[in-house]
Order: C-alpha cells, then structure tokens, then sequence
C-alpha cells in the first residue's frame, strides 16, 4: 500500500472511483501484511523523541477537547533563546492511560513509508494527501463524535478500533460554510471494528465516533483528502476571465441603476462563456495538478546541478545517480504531429522530444531512475540527460540522491 497501483487495488480502482468516491463509506478487511513497514509503536516512540513537535501537530485529546501541552511535556529554553515543549513520558503516559487519544499531524512529513503511501494515493485521487496518525488506549472518545470537513482514508496499522457511522446530516458540508450540520440523532448505521491491514474510506461531513474498546491499543493512520468544490471551481473561472476587461474594470456602485443592470448584464456574459465550455471541468482539473508544487525535496549536495563528468570513472558515478520526481501529478502531453511532448508540473512546462516520454513516464509513474536508466530509456546521452534533469531540478520536480529513492 505504498504506491498508486497497490492503492487502486485495495480501493477498487475504476470501480471505487466512479461508484463509491464522494458517496458512501466503504470497508475492506486486510491482513497485517498489508500494513507491513507503514508505521509501529516503535517508528512512533522514535519520531516523538527526535522532533519538537508543537501544539495543535501533536496533541492529546479527551472527551472532544484539547490537553494543555503543560500537563505532558515541559518547556524548554537553549541559550539562543529557542523555545519547545519536550514530552515527558510519565506524564504522557497517564493521560493517555485514562482516556487521552494521542493526535500526530503530517507525520507524512516525518515518517519515509508515509510519504511514500501519501504520494501513491494522491497519485490515484489526483488531490493534495495528508497523514494523521491516532492512538488510543480506552473505551473513551478521545473527539467525540464529530465530522471532518474533508475526505478520509483510515489504514488500521496495529490493534483494533471501533468505528460507529451515522452518515451526514448536511449535504457536502464544507470548512468555509453559511451554515453547521445538525447533529445526528438515532442508531449509528454502521458499527464495526477495525483489525491490522483493514481499511475504511469515509466522505466528508460523515458523522462519526471511534474508540479503543476493544481491550488493546490502537494506532491508525488517517489520509486526509483535500476537497475541491465548486466554490473552488468558480474561484478559478474568475481567474481565467480575467482577460475580459469588464471583469478588471471598478464595480459601478455610483452609476445609474441602468448602468449597473448593463455592467451585470456584461459579467454574466463573461462568467457564463466561461462555464459553458464543455472543457470547463477538464482543463481546470489539469490546471490545478499542474501547479501544484507537489512535495520538493532538496538534492544535496548537488546545490549547482548534476556535474557533467570528464572521465568514464566519473561517468559510471554520476550515471548511479538517482531520479525521483516530487511533483506526483505533473502531466505529459504528446504533440504526435510535431514529434514533441509537454511535461507540465510545479507551475513549469518544459517542451521536450518525444524520445524521452519512456523515461518521463517511469519517473511520473512513481518509479524512480538512476541516471543512466533515464537517458538508455530516453535514448539519449548521459550528458544530455544531466543537461534535462538538471532543468528539472531547476523547476523543483525532482530530486537527485546518492542512495536511491526514500
């Protein structure tokens, strides 16, 4: 469950996108084989204790409200003057004894199998991807039951929890709204437990409650989807009619009522063209993946590029060099006519012989390249392929290292 393919498998690919996506939750039981390297008790004890993790990142949470950091962790001041919280075990320990859940955000960015996870599945939803990681010890709802205002996929990685749905009470409720939920009212309709390797898929603005009820401890591991409404959609239309001049002239709020009816007339000529293009959808879709920055990483010590060699010793070297792209939704566009392509992503577009989509599309594929792989793939030269991806460095959508990908 690392990567796109293993994600579209244990989801239902096509079938999960076009029937479950948005609509209804979804269970699929697994085996703990299935979460093997993703996280432990062990990976979890080791990030805690090598990061400072500051309050809202890390936090513990009981009946629906947030610990002051004070009554588990310490502050502490170096002689800079720079200032942390620094977790105390024992303290830690008993608030989550008697009911705390323990609250770990973006440990995407602190854990290499999450990432790698992350990156699989915003590659098969093709939106931005965030993990949470959650631990409990008890019977006692750490958040009460509540909603997310975004989409979520919950990998079970070791013991069990106890999942109570009762679905929405408002339609796509959303962060910025004119209006809360109700709260649900009745039976849950659904109740069941979750085991090592199982996975639940959740929409937004489901209301839900979860606990440790089993009689062991429980870490999951959350993917929280980014949503994009409509709202979102419009918001990029404006952009788009930019170019019309009635959209960048002053609203006519002095002018005659005659004068005002005509300037609304004239927005919704400029609106409206824009929102009946049948493409409408499609090209904001491509716009959005396009540039979005994706996840950069550093390639140090390359700081001036990929060295062109001068010898074959120091060919052999560079060519065991790594390729990893870091923007997950860069696109590639074939110009059969001309013998081209376009590779669009970050916010860049790069214009490139149609010799190198073999290669471009491992790397786009989530597979990482050494160096000389990329260029025998594009059939061209080594130095030629330092000249490319040296380009792309450049635009901040790969990442060159010594030991391969992490």
């Amino acid at each position: 469950m690392h990567d796109t393919a293993s994600w579209a498998a244990r989801l239902g690919a096509e079938t999960f996108l076009a029937q479950t996506l948005h609509r209804s939750h979804l269970v699929i039981p697994g085996r703990l084989d299935d979460v093997a390297g993703l996280l432990s008790w062990d990976d979890l004890n080791t990030i805690l204790a090598t990061h400072r993790l500051e309050p809202p990142r890390l936090r513990l949470s009981a009946d629906g409200e947030t610990l002051p950091a004070h009554r588990y962790a310490s502050t502490v001041t170096n002689r800079r003057a720079a200032t942390w919280q620094r977790i105390q075990p024992a303290e830690l320990h008993k608030h989550l004894a008697e009911g705390a859940s323990l609250v770990l955000d973006a440990a995407d960015e602190l854990h290499l199998p999450l990432r790698a996870a992350a990156v699989g599945l915003e590659q098969f939803l093709d939106t931005p991807v965030q993990a949470n990681v959650y631990a409990s010890w008890t019977a006692k709802e750490g958040f009460g039951t509540h909603w997310d205002d975004h989409d979520v996929v919950v990998v079970q990685v070791e013991g069990v929890k106890r999942w109570r749905l009762y679905g929405p009470t408002r339609t796509a409720p959303a962060w910025r709204d004119v209006e809360r939920p109700a709260e649900p009212t009745g039976e849950p309709i659904a109740d069941f437990v979750l085991t090592p390797g199982d996975v639940l898929y959740l929409p937004r603005g489901w209301w839900h409650a979860v606990t440790a009820d089993q009689g062991s401890p429980s870490l999951h591991v959350t993917f929280g989807l980014v949503a994009h409404t409509g709202a979102d959609l419009l918001a990029w239309v404006v952009d788009q009619v930019r170019a019309d001049a009635v959209i960048r002239r002053d609203v006519p709020r002095f002018a005659t009522a005659e004068d005002q009816a005509a300037y609304r007339a004239d927005l919704r000529r400029a609106v409206l063209a824009e929102l009946d293009a049948p493409d409408l959808v499609a090209r904001w879709a491509n716009s959005i993946d396009t540039t979005h920055q994706g996840r950069p990483v550093p390639s140090l010590p390359f700081v001036d590029g990929i060295p062109v060699p001068s010898t074959s010793t120091e060919e052999g070297t560079v060519g065991s060099l790594t390729i990893t792209l870091t923007a997950p939704r860069a696109q590639m566009t074939q110009h059969p006519t001309r013998g081209t392509l376009t590779l669009a992503a970050a916010g860049t577009e790069w214009d490139l012989q149609d010799r190198v989509r073999p290669a471009l599309e491992q790397l786009i594929a989530g597979r990482p390249l050494t160096v000389r792989a990329f260029a025998d793939l594009a059939g061209i030269g080594i130095r030629t392929a330092i000249v490319l991806v040296n380009e792309l460095l450049v635009g901040q959508v790969v990442r060159v290292s010594c030991r391969g990908n992490w």
